[in-house]
């Protein structure tokens, strides 16, 4: 929209005509620019829709503003078509003439029906100012509404129909509102992108964001805050969803694994308890630790899981699962540790049975397997190592008399791999 010449002298016959030229021009510019408000969609949408809060209280004011607008634009074309008879009256046009047209092209000439008073009187130059106000504020509730109305309801209905794919997967898989609290997210989303959706529809104004320091209209962008918080919570219960899919797909083989692994830890309890038996009738004076029993707990949790699989309650057996394989690992490590303890006292009597019989080997070798002392401290070890109840202890000084002997009659200490069988 243009602006027109301030007021002045009576103007000559070429400052009219050019005033009248510039004047249509803005006539037109403003004629296109309030059709094209017309037609915006923004405005019919705001015409054709009911709203609330924010959008309701702004479009009234606007809507009267637009009326004001034709009103104004009314007066304008009556003003122009006026001056526009004038100057066609002759084509030289008189001194009288040229005085009415520039009152009433520079001066206080227009009259608009008033709001809330009789009239307002504006000059051709105000009157466009006035126009251009009323437009400019006009277009921006305009062009804000339908900027929202544009970007997020299409948004809102593509993750409501996302939502509603997750919820049929999630209930397939056992994730209801009340047993999962994935299921609880779900309903908590579902309400409000619900109610966001009437709160976009209807009172658009309250999800527009201004742009600071813009003068420009519809300077700004919709507030995605909440359709952006919920579109995340929405894709971290598709996480969760698909991590219970896949406890689905794969629980048969984890159980199958779960119950080998609580096998092999009984079978190696049952092996120490055997051991431990084997043990205290053949080790004399020696603790030997107690074997626990099986785990029953984690048995019973084994039938639960399975009983989890036959009822599809995959959300409940995902994390029984990984619970009770970690359990799982750590009963068969504490099984085996528990045979490694039980036994000791037989592997301590192996290691003096084989140290017995490599010496016996060895003085063999060296002629002197007949040596009556040898054979003697020998004798004495070998039936404290093969008798039961064995006492470690004792046995272990017999075995270490007999190599102190053998080392002695070979001549000394002998061999570095002799020096180490001693220190074992």
């Amino acid at each position: 929209m243009g602006v027109t010449d301030p007021a002045g002298p009576v103007m000559d016959r070429d400052e009219v005509d050019r005033a009248l030229a510039r004047l249509g021009q803005e006539y037109e510019a403003i004629e296109t620019s309030l059709l094209a408000l017309q037609d915006h969609a923004g405005r019919r949408l705001l015409e054709g829709a009911e709203l609330t809060g924010l959008t309701r209280e702004r479009w009234e004011t606007t809507e009267a503003r637009i009326t004001r607008l034709w009103v104004c634009f009314d007066a304008y074309t009556a003003a122009l078509r006026s001056a526009r008879e004038i100057r066609a009256r002759r084509r030289w046009s008189s001194r009288e003439d040229l005085a009415e047209l520039t009152e009433l092209l520079r001066g206080e000439s227009v009259t608009v029906a008033g709001e809330g008073r009789l009239s307002e009187t504006y000059t051709l130059s105000a009157l466009v100012d006035r126009m251009n106000e009323l437009y400019a504020s006009s277009l921006d509730l305009v062009v804000a509404a339908d900027a929202v109305w544009s970007a997020l309801p299409a948004r809102i209905d593509l993750l409501a129909a996302e939502l509603r794919r997750t919820r049929r997967l999630a209930h397939s898989v056992g994730v209801r509102p009340g047993e999962h609290p994935a299921g609880d997210d779900l309903e908590r989303i579902t309400r409000i992108l619900t109610r966001l959706r009437e709160e976009v529809v209807s009172d658009p104004l309250a999800h527009w964001v201004p742009a600071e320091g813009s003068s420009a209209p519809g300077g700004g962008r919709p507030d995605t805050t909440v359709y952006d918080r919920e579109a995340r919570a929405l894709e971290e219960v598709r996480r969760e969803i698909d991590a219970v899919l896949t406890v689905r797909q794969d629980a048969e083989a984890r159980l199958i694994r779960l119950r080998d692994v609580l096998s092999r830890a009984d079978r190696t309890l049952a092996e120490a308890r055997t051991a431990r038996g084997e043990v205290l009738a053949k080790i004399a004076a020696t603790e030997v630790p107690v074997v626990s029993g099986p785990p029953t707990v984690l048995q019973e949790q084994l039938a639960t899981a399975a009983d989890y699989r036959r009822q599809a309650q995959w959300h409940r057996l995902s994390p029984l699962l990984e619970s009770l394989e970690r359990k799982a690992e750590d009963e068969l490590l504490r099984a085996r540790e528990s045979l490694t303890a039980v036994t000791a006292p037989l592997a301590v009597r192996a290691e003096l049975r084989g140290r017995l019989d490599a010496y016996r080997a060895k003085v063999a070798r060296h002629g002197l397997a007949e040596d009556p002392f040898l054979i003697e401290r020998y004798d004495a070890a070998r039936r404290m190592l093969w008798s039961a109840p064995c006492d470690l202890r004792v046995a272990e000084q017999a075995v270490l008399r007999y190599q102190q002997l053998a080392r002695e009659l070979l001549g000394g200490a002998g061999t570095p791999k002799d020096r180490e069988g001693d220190q074992s």
